[in-house]
């Protein structure tokens, strides 16, 4: 067999040489490429006019879906609506399996308990949280004086303006029966919803029925019932996001509201933390703007102006007022 040259051999060998060295360069390339600390991509947020206001739909990083409607969110259900020919007629009861009002419901809960249901000892041994008739078929919805709904615009409405995201921390003053707590309750991580409640029908239908209806139970909200703006137990290392009072200081005596001021400013987050008031602030206004601005100022708050939002499924807008806490 013949031999092959020396030079032939050198050659092939440089080649092997330079391939594996390539190989080697281009692994640790990769590695170099797969572990870098690259900055995250980030949304945007988008603006849309929808209905009469202004709704926007932001999308935060890592917080999950947006808060509320796009224009092309009422234009498709509007599409559908359209698609399937659907009009609204009187509303009166439709037939179905056994229609009823909410008087109807109560009074066969309370007679009949229900189309099928446990008799004797097993009555009480199926149903985990036995709740009373009066809150299973709702009657609390209708305590607001406006439609059940607009506590998610009230929800929207708030979140968007602290752009919050669900690690927050939220503190309601006079959380009811949850109308706008359930949004953040569902939004925010577990524990971070706290609320002062002094009502307590309205505490147990937020107990009995809301929280467990709405599969809440597991996201612990803490609501505490108490009066006269007490929040001694409340955790005092949780600084606030975001703390609000709906319709709640319209009830109170002026002196009472500027005592819970004076509590809360401590567990209001320095600068970017809000407060807002709902209605009006007649509790400051009556003691005139100079005075008004003097006493905020001794507590550490600001006054940073009115807002307004407007309902997205009925004619409706309501007026809040903005504080922001301006010493740390």
């Amino acid at each position: 067999m013949a031999t092959q040259p020396k030079s032939i051999v050198i050659s092939v060998q440089v080649l092997v040489l330079c391939l594996s060295a390539a190989a080697i360069f281009i692994f640790f390339l990769l590695s170099s490429l797969s572990s870098c600390s690259c900055p995250a991509t980030t949304s945007t947020a988008a603006t849309k006019d929808i209905g009469g206001g202004s709704k926007s739909a932001t999308v935060e990083s890592g917080a999950g879906d947006r808060i509320s409607a796009t224009t092309e969110d009422i234009e498709w259900v509007k599409d559908q609506i359209r698609a399937n020919g659907l009009h609204m007629h009187e509303n009166i009861l439709r037939k179905g399996i056994n229609p009823r009002t909410r008087a109807q419901q109560l009074q066969d809960l309370l007679q009949y308990k229900g189309i099928s249901h446990y008799e004797g000892e097993d009555a009480t041994n199926h149903t985990a949280l036995p709740c009373p008739g009066e809150l299973l078929v709702e009657e609390h919805h209708s305590n607001y004086g406006e439609p059940w709904a607009g506590g998610r615009d009230v929800f929207e409405f708030l979140a968007q303006s602290v752009k919050l995201v669900p690690d927050n921390w939220v503190l309601e003053i006079g959380c009811g029966t949850l109308r706008v707590g359930l949004h953040f309750i569902r939004y925010l991580k577990p524990e971070h919803f706290h609320c002062l409640e002094r009502d307590e029908l309205s505490l147990m239908a937020a107990f009995r029925y809301e929280l467990p209806s709405q599969g809440l139970l597991n996201k612990r909200p803490l609501i505490v019932k108490g009066e006269d703006l007490d929040f001694s137990r409340f955790e005092s290392g949780v600084m606030y996001d975001l703390i609000y009072a709906s319709a709640v200081f319209l009830h109170m005596p002026d002196k009472l509201v500027w005592v819970g001021l004076e509590r809360l400013v401590d567990k209001l987050k320095p600068y970017d933390g809000r407060i807002f008031v709902s209605h009006n602030i007649k509790f400051c206004s009556r003691l005139g703007g100079d005075e008004c601005t003097k006493r905020l100022t001794s507590l550490g708050l600001e006054y940073v102006g009115k807002r307004t939002h407007d309902s997205l499924l009925f004619n409706h807008y309501e007026m809040w007022f903005e504080f922001r806490r301006v010493k740390g």
